[in-house]
């Protein structure tokens, strides 16, 4: 049952918010419109475990708000702008587009893979330069912010909250990941909102100077403008609560006069590989593009939610084969019981197990040891009706946790969904006032929904992309 208005008790979610240090009852400030934004990777390469684990977990997350919500919006970044990506398209020759683009494409095939969903919204940091700036600006304005030899940064000192997230006090600011130290800054803690760029780096000319963002800034800006101010959720991997979020926080409260950027703050942990931190250093990232061409997507998807998205997770051989070997027996046990009927069960003891479980701090440990005991008892159930009920349920409860895909994908229906009927509205009419700029704006936020848009003489046609079935708006 989707909530449009008060939640019930029995359909509550928890989840542990780094904010408070403690596990909370999420309730959305309004239950018709749920905002989610996790961080997406750089991209310079293909992604690795670490980035396959926190889009998978939050893929989860969005899954679950959108079983008990009318309306949830999710945006996931990439960042296309980057020191690492000047680096490697150096050293590639290839132009930083091309190389941007190509492992943009690479990253949506592999999370396909992996049974994501697509977001509702993709933004590209390259396209939120004018976003990026008009922040920059206000924080200048508002004395929180100041330019230095071509740069602009943010003055921690400014800010008395800093800290909120971490936890950290002015004494530890610099014992924390990319803190830069320059002579010019007021503050050794003082992070940078923008930098010039050189002739042959990507610049885009501002009222300091032509330059690129700093990294932070790029997530407050893009979650403004997609989603809007404050925003309930905001997800990503542990090792950006200090300082890139801790940072986002200072930008956008001081940026909106104190007031509030997130309510909810979560958290999944790291990958290890067989006891031992993933680095290139030690030789050991393993990369999902990779690991794709030897194991089926489920197994992976499978092994990334065995842990507790809170906890480390290890990664081995031995992990990976012993999910693969588990989805083959369930996919087996599947077809062994194809010809049973389905039932049109929604409240079956395995859901609803599942479900608690997930409402429980994602507790995905605890949701497949109960598919796993319904498997069971349904290899061993004899009466025909039982044996129904029984997978009915494991269905449901695989369904839920983000499996059978194939099966989820021919539901689809943009006639049902509500947002990409609200986009294609109102891109109609900013066309009508001849507001093109917001029109392809819209365009290409139809387009990350999956949405190929094609303006005729007769107005405009739609169609999902991948399929010939066309309509007219």
């Amino acid at each position: 049952m989707k909530e449009t208005g008060t939640d019930p008790g029995r359909h509550a979610l928890f989840l542990t918010n780094t904010l408070s240090g403690r596990k909370q009852r999420f309730q959305p400030r309004d239950p018709n419109r749920v905002t989610l934004y996790v961080c997406g990777p750089t991209v310079y390469n293909y992604a690795h475990l670490g980035n396959a684990r926190s889009a998978v977990v939050f893929d989860l997350l969005y899954r679950v708000l959108r079983q008990k919500y009318s309306r949830v919006l999710y945006a996931r970044n990439f960042t296309d702008v980057d020191d690492k990506i000047n680096a490697e398209a150096a050293r590639t020759g290839q132009s930083i587009r091309v190389l941007t683009d190509r492992f943009i494409d690479a990253y949506r095939s592999d999370m396909k893979a992996l049974g994501l969903l697509t977001p509702d919204f993709e933004p590209r940091v390259t396209d939120h330069i004018p976003d990026i700036i008009s922040i920059i600006s206000r924080l200048i304005d508002r004395g929180h912010a100041y330019v230095a030899e071509g740069h602009v940064l943010f003055h921690v000192p400014s800010f008395e909250q800093y800290g909120v997230l971490s936890g950290r006090k002015q004494k530890d600011l610099m014992a924390g990941g990319r803190v830069e130290i320059a002579p010019f800054k007021h503050d050794p803690a003082d992070f940078v909102l923008w930098k010039p760029s050189t002739p042959d780096l990507p610049g885009w000319e501002s009222p300091w100077g032509r330059g690129r963002p700093g990294w932070h800034i790029e997530c407050s800006a893009m979650t403004e403008n997609r989603l809007g101010l404050p925003i309930d959720l905001h997800g990503g991997g542990q090792d950006l609560i200090f300082p890139h979020h801790e940072n986002e926080i200072a930008q956008s409260v001081s940026a909106r006069d104190g007031a509030e950027y997130c309510k909810f703050w979560v958290h999944n942990g790291f990958v290890t590989v067989e006891g031992r931190k993933m680095s290139k250093s030690l030789g050991n990232v393993v990369l999902v593009h990779d690991l794709l061409k030897e194991a089926d997507g489920e197994a992976i998807r499978l092994a990334l939610l065995s842990a507790h998205y809170r906890q480390p997770l290890d990664w081995s051989k031995e992990l990976l084969d012993r999910c693969r070997r588990t989805l083959q027996r369930l996919r087996r046990l599947l077809s062994d019981t194809d010809h049973l009927a389905q039932e049109d069960s929604v409240d079956g003891s395995t859901e609803l197990s599942v479900a608690r479980a997930l409402d429980d701090d994602l507790n995905t440990p605890a949701g497949l040891s109960t598919l796993f005991e319904t498997a069971h008892r349904l290899r061993r159930a004899e009466v025909p009706s039982v044996k129904t009920r029984l997978r009915t349920e494991l269905v449901g409860g695989l369904r839920l946790l983000g499996f059978l895909r194939k099966e989820e994908q021919t539901s689809f229906s943009v006639e049902s969904d509500a947002i990409v009927s609200d986009l294609l509205r109102r891109r109609i009419e900013a066309r009508d006032r001849r507001d093109f700029a917001e029109a392809d704006r819209l365009r290409d936020m139809l387009r990350g929904q999956g949405i190929f848009l094609e303006d005729t003489p007769l107005g405009t046609r739609w169609r999902v992309i991948g399929s010939r079935t066309s309509c007219q708006s």
